[in-house]
């Protein structure tokens, strides 16, 4: 089992409407090296679900891949936000996977207090300026992460 890292705005798709849905594809990923993290994602693997552009900003939650290498739906649909053109069914540009809701947290792990605990190097999302939307977390790095957050189900 790998760990990641995914990126979302709490009023786009926050932690309770992937508790509600329980089930849900991670769609809309429109970066080249977000999408390779995603391919890279198999089942089991487990995500820490974080809230951006949020205030505070931090890990919320927990979720696990239930399938992986989707075709994004949203690349084909003209009314979405992420149609892309270029993309076909027979050729998709874009991938994904479906995740599951494991467990969310009562309080956020908020950035300042990831960056009280790990250095840039080992967890990307303290790194001033990273944008990417989707991040490998090193298996000892994540044990501590889940240890931080007071994780029941890691």
């Amino acid at each position: 089992m790998a760990y990641w890292l995914i990126k979302s705005e709490p009023d786009v798709y926050g932690i309770e409407d992937m508790r509600r849905e329980n089930v849900g594809i991670w769609d809309g990923v429109r970066n080249y090296q977000a999408r390779n993290y995603l391919k890279a994602m198999k089942k089991g693997d487990r995500a820490f679900f974080y809230h951006s552009n949020a205030k505070p900003p931090g890990v919320i939650g927990l979720v696990e891949v239930v399938e992986e290498n989707i075709a994004d739906p949203t690349q084909f649909d003209p009314e979405s936000d992420y149609f892309d053109p270029k993309s076909t069914p027979e050729n998709p540009r874009w991938h994904t996977v479906k995740v599951r809701f494991v467990e969310a947290l009562p309080e956020i792990v908020a950035l300042e207090r990831l960056r009280e605990h790990f250095q840039p190097e080992e967890l990307g999302v303290v790194k001033r300026g990273t944008r990417l939307s989707v991040l490998p977390v090193e298996e000892a790095i994540a044990q501590r992460l889940l240890k931080l957050g007071g994780f029941e189900h890691s």
